[in-house]
């Protein structure tokens, strides 16, 4: 497949000697314009690839937070459609940022994967991060979204051993997503030695860059999480942040947008200021 907006994206970030900030929003949450709005501010708040949440009922590996954002957004109408429309509208003012769709298969598979993949390229969509496909269904999503030019991003997680990794990385493109603890989102926070360890761990399997996800909320946090990995994933604390802005009725106010954005310019700046020997010990 020819390069897309990822690798050219952790391409200049190698350049620049330091690690990505990936931050998760949900689509719709808590309604289309507020979560447009967020997407349109997080390029300058200092975001390098956007993950955007496709909501979902049965949110498997999400915890609290995330299923909380996946009720509001559906609630608000949020479904597939508006989910493809909404990163279409993104496109509009922004052709460089990088973004991945994350969610379950389900509400694809009703969609019809050939026409979902066809219509989210078309968006803008840049890859697909489904965490309930395993490789075993390659040919079910996988093999048909690299044909189409969309990354495929795989998850690795603490019990992803070297026996496994190989069936994992097979078809993985863009970047891997470490989840840094076992369980649900949000539930704890990494122990930086030990994703260190996990880190060069799956380097010895692939070259693409590794990305820490689960449990990161602070930029103290996301700085030593960005001295070991290539990237550092935050999805929880900010879509907490947009729920503890929210009015009584659980709708968006005027803080809503800054709320989340001022998080993310913390974190950003936690990330940057990140000093990983690797990269320089390299130069």
């Amino acid at each position: 497949m020819s390069t897309t907006r990822i690798d050219r994206r952790f391409a200049a970030l190698q350049e620049e000697g330091r690690a990505a900030l990936v931050t998760f929003t949900m689509a719709g949450d808590p309604d289309r314009d507020t979560a447009l709005a967020i997407l349109q501010a997080l390029p300058d708040a200092g975001a390098d690839v956007i993950e955007l949440g496709m909501p979902f009922t049965d949110p498997m590996a999400d915890g609290p937070a995330i299923q909380a954002a996946g009720l509001r957004a559906l609630k608000a109408g949020q479904d597939l459609k508006r989910t493809l429309a909404l990163v279409r509208d993104f496109r509009r003012g922004d052709g460089a940022m990088p973004v991945v769709l994350m969610g379950y298969y389900n509400p694809i598979y009703v969609y019809g994967p050939e026409r979902f993949l066809a219509d989210a390229k078309a968006a803008g969509v840049d890859g697909l991060i489904v965490v309930d496909l395993p490789p075993e269904e390659d040919a079910e999503l996988c093999l048909p979204a690299l044909n189409a030019g969309l990354n495929f991003i795989r998850l690795a997680t603490p019990t992803t051993d070297d026996k496994r990794l190989p069936a994992v990385l097979k078809n993985t493109s863009g970047f891997v997503y470490y989840v840094s603890i076992t369980g649900i989102t949000g539930a704890a926070a990494p122990d930086p030695a030990k994703v260190k360890d996990a880190v060069a761990r799956i380097k010895r399997h692939t070259k693409l860059p590794v990305c820490v996800g689960f449990g990161v909320r602070t930029a103290e946090q996301a700085r030593a999480i960005a001295q070991a990995g290539d990237g550092v994933v935050v999805g929880s604390a900010l879509v907490e942040a947009v729920r503890q802005s929210l009015d009584a009725d659980g709708k968006a106010t005027k803080t809503t947008v800054s709320a989340v954005i001022q998080l993310v310019r913390s974190l950003a700046r936690g990330v940057r200021d990140a000093y990983r020997p690797s990269v320089h010990s390299a130069r």
